[in-house]
């Protein structure tokens, strides 16, 4: 395959991915006007389940399958990667029944165990609903996530990315539109909106598993020609596939879970520690506040980060395969020094403009809350960037188990602490034990990257210093943006006001911040000669002008 054409799919399947990313965080906007907090609670109950036992049913399969089918067709033995194909789905079928079934029977159960008390203002009843109408989704995701990754392994990513734009639809479409007639068309409970809203996991994959089906009739002639030319095949018993197979899905089921599994620890000890700390009344809405709609907007700079990032994992993975190891260091760096320059002022900007962003993207009535919420939250962003991205760099270094490890560490810290700092703290302190987990997981990936890779970190200490001076420079400026407007108009005023703060807050911070780097040359060191012509260029023909 030409590096054109290897480029364009991975263009494809970043694009189709980030559409699909940023629909899933609009509609959280007028969901929550519908359902409120405490729906946002409700919610949260049924799609953490969904999550975890998700992961547990694909097991890492779909990333893998696209290994194995990509390596055994560079090979020219087709016929062995359709094997697999074809032993998966039938894996992935029995496995998403299996989770089906298990969800859904023990519905009650992990209900009364995420409410810890059984009068709070959702009801057992209701989170059992809920726990079930989502856990229907098990039956087909797992199959559709196997046919993804046997595309991927064909280097055809268009499949990938317009299922997954299609499913983000069709669920979102359904989510708002069910939850809109129950709620004000009928003037049902949010207990049914919410259960309807968690059932659309299941809608949006039927509309996906039709995408995958229609690419797969389209594509199977020439699949079917590919099989005909295909070498002499692997001797490989169908448990010898299976077991190379997981050796690669390891990784990426641990990884991919990281963020899930710290909500799920949230989601048996949270409401239980805020009880016992004597916050029953707040217990719900602040937990919906917490798992739902705040980390969608940390979710922001994180994504944004982490694909610039990633972008140069690949080239680590060659530069450590041809033993080139300052090339290595250099490529850590410019990974690591992207990610901090992109996340670290998105950060500050959340924080110093919490109040206003909430109010605006959400409702003005919660934004003293979520707000602050949001305030105490942001600063993970960087956390999360780190943990993802230096999981990407031991792997490309192909020490992988070291971010497994590093993941186990976190979770014993998170489980630890969780509760006492509950207690102690009330809701912030599951962020602050979120924080102390990440911790131990980043310093630990940090030493194994430092110990395997010869990387030493004194360059990139000197780049963030000057980032965070830069990130002070960009809070002053939005801080005295938002005392300006405060002569006239507060968050409080509702979502215009919130609205017109957080846009004026973002266009000076932003542009101090830019600013500031390129004067200093910081821009052209981190993103690159190119990123400074083109803004240099933009700058002249503004003065021209």
């Amino acid at each position: 395959m030409s590096d054109s054409k290897l480029l364009r799919g991975t263009f494809v399947l970043t694009l189709g991915t980030y559409i699909s990313r940023i629909l899933g965080m609009i509609y959280l906007f007028p969901f929550e006007a519908l359902v409120g907090a405490v729906g946002g609670a409700l919610f949260a109950y049924g799609y953490g389940q969904y999550t975890i036992y998700l992961s547990l049913a694909t097991m890492g399969v779909p990333m893998a399958v696209s290994k194995f089918v990509s390596k055994y067709n560079a090979m020219g033995d087709y016929y062995t990667s359709r094997r697999l194909f074809r032993a998966g789905m039938k894996l992935m079928l029995a496995t998403g029944f299996l989770s089906f079934g298990v969800l859904y029977f023990m519905a009650p159960i992990l209900a009364k165990g995420v409410l810890g008390s059984s009068d709070l203002q959702n009801s057992v009843q209701d989170v059992t609903m809920v726990i079930r109408m989502v856990s229907i989704a098990l039956i087909i995701v797992p199959m559709m996530s196997i046919i993804r990754g046997f595309f991927q392994g064909h280097q055809s990513m268009g499949p990938t990315a317009v299922s997954q734009v299609v499913e983000q639809l069709f669920r979102i479409v359904f989510l708002l539109t069910a939850s809109y007639i129950i709620i004000k068309g009928m003037n049902g409970e949010v207990a049914t909106a919410v259960g309807y809203a968690n059932f659309a996991a299941f809608v949006g994959a039927l509309g996906g598993l039709i995408v995958l089906l229609w690419y797969w009739k389209k594509r199977k002639p020439h699949l079917d020609k590919l099989l005909e030319n295909s070498v002499e095949p692997a001797d490989l018993t169908t448990g010898q596939m299976f077991k190379e197979l997981f050796t690669y899905a390891g990784p990426f089921v641990f990884v991919g879970l990281a963020i899930p599994l710290f909500q799920y620890v949230d989601q048996y000890t949270f409401n239980k520690a805020m009880i016992a700390a004597g916050e029953k009344e707040k217990t719900e809405y602040m937990f919906g506040i917490i798992q739902t709609w705040v980390p969608k907007l940390v979710m922001i700079p994180l994504s944004i980060a982490t694909a610039f990032g990633l972008t140069l994992v690949p080239t680590i993975t060659k530069s450590y395969t041809d033993g080139n190891h300052d090339l290595l260091k250099r490529q850590i760096d410019q990974t690591y020094q992207t990610i901090v320059f992109l996340v670290l002022p998105a950060v500050v900007g959340l924080m110093v403009l919490s109040y206003p962003i909430y109010g605006f993207l959400y409702d003005v009535k919660d934004a003293d809350a979520g707000g602050f919420i949001l305030r105490m939250y942001a600063p993970l962003a960087l956390w999360f960037s780190f943990f993802t991205v230096n999981a990407a760099i031991l792997q490309g270094i192909n020490k992988q188990k070291y971010a497994v490890i590093s993941l186990v560490l976190g979770l014993v810290v998170k489980i630890v602490f969780n509760m006492p700092f509950i207690f102690l703290f009330n809701e912030i302190g599951s962020i602050v034990a979120t924080a102390l987990g990440y911790t131990v997981s980043i310093a630990y990936t940090f030493y194994m990257i430092q110990k395997h890779a010869d990387y030493h970190f004194g360059l990139l200490m000197k780049r963030t210093l000057l980032m965070l001076i830069f990130a002070i420079l960009m809070a002053l400026s939005v801080g005295s943006v938002q005392y300006s407007l405060s002569l006239f108009m507060t968050y409080e005023d509702g979502r215009a006001a919130s609205g017109m703060i957080t846009m004026f807050g973002v266009i000076i911070g932003g542009g101090v911040y830019l600013y500031a780097s390129y004067r200093s040359g910081l821009l052209e060191k981190v993103m690159g000669k190119r990123l400074e012509n083109m803004i240099r260029r933009k700058l002249l023909r503004q003065k021209g002008a």
